[in-house]
């Protein structure tokens, strides 16, 4: 006889454009109108966006200008991130009233994992719309939320009825779900991974699950597996309440391009500076160093290095930076410059005692 399987019932919740909502619940006089979260200058950057913005297109880490051009009533608004993480803290805190399985991914969303939870109901809907409710209730800001057996399938479910909407997943229609998406809508599938789908001939997830493992592995090295697996709905990530910091970083966007690299070598030593004094305070150290440049066109570019111990100082830091920063010749001037540090000491084992068989469709459970 089969051993019966451990149904998960996992929710995602995802507050609606959080920073510009909050400055439109804060200020009256922005409600009902396009708004940006960022710098209105000429090299500003969006980070958020209200509704009402974005259907002329604008969007988060689009530029000031770009975005302004799309919507020319646009409204921005300088961020305020304390008062962002103040509404953040009431939110969590209402997330721990149904389960102490929180892991945060960012000040605005979180999954949670209710399949046992604190006031004993077993449908995790319906606990999500009591979730959604009460954030409601005691911040006035609109959530999303999805509900499935894992973090993936719930993840995208919460963005099929943004904004102010849930959508449920049970365990028997997860395949199904997955096998008519629309490969772009798979969490982790971005832009560049899209068009390489679509010019394989991969649309949808029935057509990625067609797909041999050894193929998938040949066209997307190691994502092959995870591609392989989440289209059969196996995702055997658990809700890890303590996420460990995987990077910390700094970095500058400059008033005017830097040609010089002597320049570029100065205010790179104030980016080090930031980082050495973060890790100081949150005693961390790391082993992979990577400089990130923004060239005047746009264009991105990263270059890493990973040392034998363990770093934090300054110096040391700027050692590597300055073996990448010459690593090559600068081919435009550069408007932003950055420094992360990850491969940190505070990276641990964990040992997981998960299943990697698919969803057992027979199982009925109330969800």
């Amino acid at each position: 006889m089969q051993e019966s399987l451990i149904v998960r019932k996992i929710i995602h919740i995802d507050m609606d454009a959080f920073y510009a909502s909050v400055e439109q619940l804060d200020n009256p006089e922005l409600r009902g109108k396009a708004i940006a979260v960022g710098g209105s200058s000429e090299r500003g950057v969006v980070s958020a966006a209200s509704y009402e913005a974005r259907k002329f297109g604008v969007r988060s880490a689009m530029s000031s200008v770009a975005a302004k051009k799309l919507c020319p009533e646009l409204i921005f608004v300088t961020t305020n991130f304390d008062r962002y993480k103040e509404v953040s803290k009431q939110i969590r805190k209402i997330f721990f009233e149904y389960t102490d399985l929180v892991e945060p991914l960012s000040l605005d969303e979180a999954y949670l994992d209710v399949t046992e939870n604190k006031i004993g109901n077993p449908s995790a809907t319906m606990i999500a719309t009591e979730i959604r409710q009460k954030i409601k209730d005691k911040t006035g800001l609109n959530a999303s939320a999805g509900i499935s057996v894992n973090k993936f399938v719930a993840k995208i479910a919460s963005d099929i009825n943004k904004p102010n909407g849930q959508k449920t997943i049970s365990p028997e229609e997860v395949i199904p779900f997955l096998e008519t998406l629309d490969v772009k809508k798979f969490y982790g599938v971005g832009k560049v991974t899209k068009e390489k789908m679509y010019r394989l001939g991969i649309f949808t997830g029935m057509d990625l699950k067609n797909q041999s493992l050894e193929y998938l592995n040949h066209h997307f090295g190691k994502s092959g597996k995870h591609y392989y697996n989440v289209v059969r709905g196996i995702h055997n990530s658990m809700v890890k309440p303590t996420r460990k910091q995987k990077s910390l970083a700094a970095e500058h966007t400059f008033s005017e391009n830097i040609s010089s690299e002597i320049f570029m070598m100065e205010r790179l030593e104030e980016i080090a500076a930031e980082v050495e004094e973060r890790m100081l305070k949150r005693k961390l150290a790391g082993k992979t160093i990577t400089l990130k440049i923004k060239f005047s066109d746009f264009t991105l570019q990263t270059r890493s290095k990973t040392v034998l111990l363990f770093i934090s100082s300054k110096e040391l830091i700027l050692e590597v930076v300055k073996e990448l920063l010459f690593q090559e010749k600068m081919k435009e001037s550069v408007r932003l410059l950055g420094i992360s540090i990850s491969n940190l000491n505070n990276e641990i084992s964990i040992k997981k005692s998960v299943s990697n068989e698919s969803i057992d469709v027979q199982l009925k459970l109330e969800f």
